[in-house]
């Protein structure tokens, strides 16, 4: 089939060679059984490859089922794909055909294979080599032809180097690899695919399409869209929806675009918490407020070191009591060593404090400036830190922790897969 011919009827819009060469990678491996291993960001449109194989292919009327191997429970995943037997397991209360037995001598697609548990992906491995499989608590061998199509947005080398891929099954999965480009590779594609999302809501809508002045478009291709195609379809719904004007500026297209992706750094600002683009603002404010707390504590607790008679206009504090807090507020108690040694000639003396490097405390010894405490503000290491909490506390019930953290469950599991976390 014609190049072009495959885009139009599969609404693929594009010219850039990375993505020409996926598609006649597609396009030409469809004619054979071959497993293929589609690789790309989320949001590229990899199952969209798998349709095309599918229907270039001489299975094209046979059934097309899409699995997505990190939406189902590793307990539950065996008996999806292989069925299992009346009574195999609680809640089995009657046999049941699994997608390999039902899908025979069609095409399966396995996206989010990297998810997938270890035990099933020997058992996945069998399927590929010997074309036989073993529903879950039974003992009979299995016939079924299906073309295994998977698809990851994960390396699965390093997965497999981890321990946590089947070398074996990897190599078997890569027989065809096709890598499909993300959107930020396909910059002189972007304004493209944008004309034709905004002329189909417009469509839908019952609206007239909005353009794009110059400057609109440049901000538009020079955005890095970690989201891909998904998150710019999603824009322009957004924009054809909510803007009041057809003529889109920069200034109108800033507004839509996520504010700490678009400049790779915190915004902090005064907004209530119901303005900010995600959780992650929330947090980026919360750490910075509380760094901004502790450093006047620090400044008005030397202060009162170096001028004792101030301590009664600021409150009925102690020596020994402001001390306290401050170690409280600046480090882990274990952490110091040694406190402030009684004043020598009403002279207050400067504080002796041991640190470790894994919490530094830097100390200025003039006594004309004041003290800072340097503090990892890295916020992925904070967020992840404050999920492993939650889910300590909640034993690992997700559902529980979402609750706790103020977030939705589906972005906490994302976030689970993001930082790697073991539950």
């Amino acid at each position: 089939m014609d190049l072009q011919a495959l885009k139009n009827r599969f609404s693929i819009i594009g010219n850039t060679p990375s993505l020409n060469h996926a598609l006649n990678t597609a396009e030409q491996v469809a004619a054979t059984d071959l497993t293929v291993l589609i690789v790309g960001e989320s949001g590229v449109g990899k199952e969209v490859f798998s349709q095309i194989i599918h229907s270039l292919s001489a299975r094209k009327h046979n059934p097309f089922i899409a699995v997505n191997c990190g939406a189902i429970p590793e307990g539950t995943i065996d008996s999806e794909l292989f069925g299992h037997e009346k009574g195999s397991f609680t809640g089995a209360v009657d046999s049941r055909k699994g997608y390999f037995e039902t899908v025979n001598g069609g095409t399966i697609f396995l996206d989010e294979i990297g998810e997938m548990p270890l035990g099933t992906q020997a058992r996945l491995l069998r399927v590929l080599e010997t074309g036989e499989f073993i529903r879950v608590g039974s003992s009979k061998v299995q016939k079924t032809d299906v073309r295994v199509i998977a698809a990851t947005n994960r390396e699965l080398m390093e997965f497999t180097q981890k321990g946590k891929f089947r070398e074996d099954l990897y190599y078997r999965l890569n027989t065809v690899p096709i890598r499909v480009p993300s959107l930020r590779d396909r910059k002189e594609d972007i304004p493209l695919l944008f004309r034709k999302f905004v002329v189909d809501f417009a469509e839908k809508y019952k609206t007239k399409p909005i353009f794009l002045d110059e400057e609109a478009r440049s901000l538009l291709t020079s955005y890095t869209w970690p989201g891909n195609v998904r998150e710019l379809k999603n824009i322009a719904e957004q924009i054809s929806v909510l803007s009041t004007t057809d003529h889109i500026n920069a200034t109108i297209l800033a507004e839509f675009l996520p504010t700490a992706s678009k400049h790779n750094m915190p915004m902090v600002t005064g907004a209530p918490v119901g303005e900010f683009a995600n959780e992650r603002e929330i947090l980026y404010k919360l750490f910075f407020d509380m760094k901004k707390d502790v450093n006047e504590l620090k400044k008005m607790f030397f202060e009162i070191l170096q001028n004792p008679s101030l301590a009664g206009q600021t409150g009925n504090f102690t020596r020994e009591s402001m001390i306290n807090e401050l170690k409280e507020d600046m480090v882990p108690a274990n952490t110091i060593n040694n406190v402030i040694p009684a004043p020598i000639n009403n002279t207050p003396a400067l504080p002796q404090v041991q640190y470790n490097s894994q919490q530094p405390l830097i100390i200025d010894n003039d006594l004309q400036g004041h003290y800072e405490v340097e503090e990892s503000l890295n916020i992925v290491d904070k967020e992840k830190e404050l999920i492993l909490k939650a889910l300590k506390k909640h034993r690992g019930r997700r559902k529980d922790a979402s609750t706790d953290l103020g977030i939705s469950e589906r972005t906490l599991y994302r976030k689970i897969k993001e930082y790697d976390i073991e539950e």
